[in-house]
Formats: C-alpha cells, structure tokens, sequence
C-alpha cells in the first residue's frame, strides 16, 4: 500500500515522522524545496513534546509518479485549486485522500477529486514548523488522549475509514465518527476562536489565554458559531469530555465565566503553540482566514444569523495581509465587548 501525506508543513511533517517512526513508509510531499531537501539529507526532526529524528522519504509534486492509495491532504485550502488538480492524476478509483485541513472542506475537496474518493478529519494536535527539517510538536501526543477524529461524508463506518483510521493509529488514537460535520465544526470552534487570536494579536495561545481582552473575544467568537449551528441545526461533536457549546456561552456572567474555564483546560498544554495563520502572518503570507473564520461568517449570512465577532476578525486579519495593520495586542481596540450582567 503506497501512503503519502501531500503538503509538509508543520502538521504534515509532524505526522509522517511518527508514521515512519512506528514502521509505516509514507512519502512526504511538498513544494519547499528546501524543507524536502533537509528532510532527505538529514531526516525529520521532532522537537518540543517529543524529540526524535527518524529518516523520511521527501519529494516535491513535481517529483510524483505512480499511484497512490491513501493520501493525507495537509496543504492549506488556499492551495486547493491547484494542488488537488495535480494530485488527482496520481489517483485511482478506489484511492482514498483523506482531508486533515482546517475549517470544513470535504465539499470543495470532492468537487475536485470526486466525492468517492473523499474522507476527512480533524486533528486534535498542534505544531509549529521551525525550519527546514524540524518541527515542533505543541502538546503531549503520547498520553493516550484521541488525536483525530475521521469519518465519512455521510457518517458511514465503511472499510475504507477504517483502513485510514489504521495508518492514523501508528501515530496515536484515531476516532471514527459518525457526525464528521458536528466534529468538524467543533474544531472550527476551536481554530477560528484560538488561531484567529492568535493571528489578530500576534500571540502565542498563552499570551491570548493570559490577556483578559484577547481571552473575553474567544467566548464571543465561540458564541457567533455555536448560534449558526443551531441555526444549521448541526450537532456538536465533544472534545475532550467538553460540550463545545458551552464554549460560547455567554448570557450569564456564570456561563461565560465557565466559557472562559473551558479555554483555559483546553489550551493548558498548548500553551506555547503558535497559529498557523500567524505564521503565514510573519512571513508575509496569505492566510487561511477565509476558510475559518471567514467560513463562520458565509455561513452566518446563509442562515441569516449575525457573527460580528468573526467579522471583526476576518477585517483584522485581512488587514494585517495587507499590511494595513501591525502584528499586536493593539488590535483588541477594535472589538467592542459588551457588559455581562
């Protein structure tokens, strides 16, 4: 069975490490030509809560041939129109590419490579990319605690789901779920709350977590998605034993006090990591900002359910893209938080 995980930043060099580590050859592919060239020459190199160098196999996509069985799709949504195209050629009937992104993006992905081929998840671990090579893992993975939820469009428990959940668990525990789009959501929560802090302040989750502005904006963003999935009528998946409604829960000051509780258990022991969003930031990239929190505020227009916090986000965000706005704390001035009773 030929495995590849397609698009090595952090989170896909992280993941083909321990892949490779526990006796599962999986290709890496990605466009820096640099990080695939360290990652030849000198292995893949895990820092933080583990650290390990394990000999990987790398190419860019040019350097792709053959078929390919199980594919996980870590590029960033802004690559989909054309990484998935290239992609499909490497691709037959029965290969399965199983979408980790962030934000919800099993739909746009089956229109590009077919709804039959199209699984995803969500990963409940956090990574930093640190250089060519190297890569630090933000949180504890070898506790025993779930590390991804994966399941079908339509909730089925088929062959093939388990076959994916199969390579997953050479890294850790991989849940199958019958509600993807209620798990999916609820990670949505979770990176359009804390990654989009992240990126509108220019923080670490810490620095969010210990600022009483920046830590107030997460209940309120929280509150904005859980409001259009009620809407959605989509049912939250749990994370962590937690009910990711209670995330945005702030009618009462007894509510967003425990909220605020909630954010803080979560993040406990990630509290050093860093959003991807923010480091697109820093190095003048493009963000994601459209497909996470930009998503929450599609979604809210075509259910007609208001998300001024998301807004305020996305308008920071997009400013600080367009070097109209600098990386900082500053940026709280633009949320207005209301008085809790």
């Amino acid at each position: 069975m030929r495995i590849a995980i397609f698009g090595c930043g952090a989170m896909g060099t992280v993941l083909g490490a321990f892949l490779n580590k526990n006796g599962l050859e999986v290709t890496l592919i990605d466009s820096y030509a640099d990080h695939v060239k360290a990652l030849n020459e000198k292995g893949a190199h895990i820092i933080g809560c583990a650290d390990f160098t394990v000999p990987v196999k790398a190419i860019t996509p040019e350097q792709m041939e053959g078929i390919y069985d199980i594919v996980f799709l870590f590029t960033k949504q802004t690559a989909n129109a054309e990484a998935l195209p290239h992609l499909k050629q490497f691709l037959k009937d029965d290969s399965v590419v199983c979408t980790l992104q962030n934000g919800v993006p099993e739909y746009s992905v089956s229109d590009y490579i077919g709804g039959d081929r199209t699984v995803g998840g969500t990963v409940l671990w956090g990574a930093t990319f640190i250089s060519p090579g190297v890569s630090e893992v933000t949180q504890d993975v070898t506790s025993g605690d779930n590390l991804f939820d994966i399941g079908e469009i339509d909730g089925k428990i088929t062959d093939r789901i388990q076959k994916v959940a199969a390579v997953l668990e050479h890294m850790g525990p991989a849940c199958i779920v019958e509600n993807l789009m209620g798990a999916r959501w609820s990670k949505l929560i979770l990176n359009s709350c804390m990654s989009g802090m992240s990126a509108v302040t220019g923080s670490v989750f810490g620095d969010v977590l210990d600022n009483p502005k920046a830590s107030t904006c997460l209940s309120y963003i929280a509150n904005d998605i859980v409001s259009v999935c009620e809407a959605a009528k989509i049912k939250l998946e749990d994370v962590m034993g937690m009910d990711m409604r209670d995330f945005g829960k702030v009618d009462t000051k007894e509510n967003f006090e425990y909220s605020q509780k909630c954010f803080r258990k979560f993040y406990a022991d990630k509290r050093t990591a860093k959003a991807s969003m923010l480091q697109d930031l820093e190095k003048g990239k493009k963000t994601e900002v459209d497909m996470i929190n930009g998503f929450v505020v599609e979604q809210g227009k075509k259910y007609e359910i208001p998300t001024p916090y998301n807004d305020i986000a996305v308008k920071i965000i997009k400013g600080i893209e367009n070097n109209e706005l600098p990386l900082s704390m500053d940026n709280l001035k633009f949320f207005d938080l209301p008085e809790l009773k």
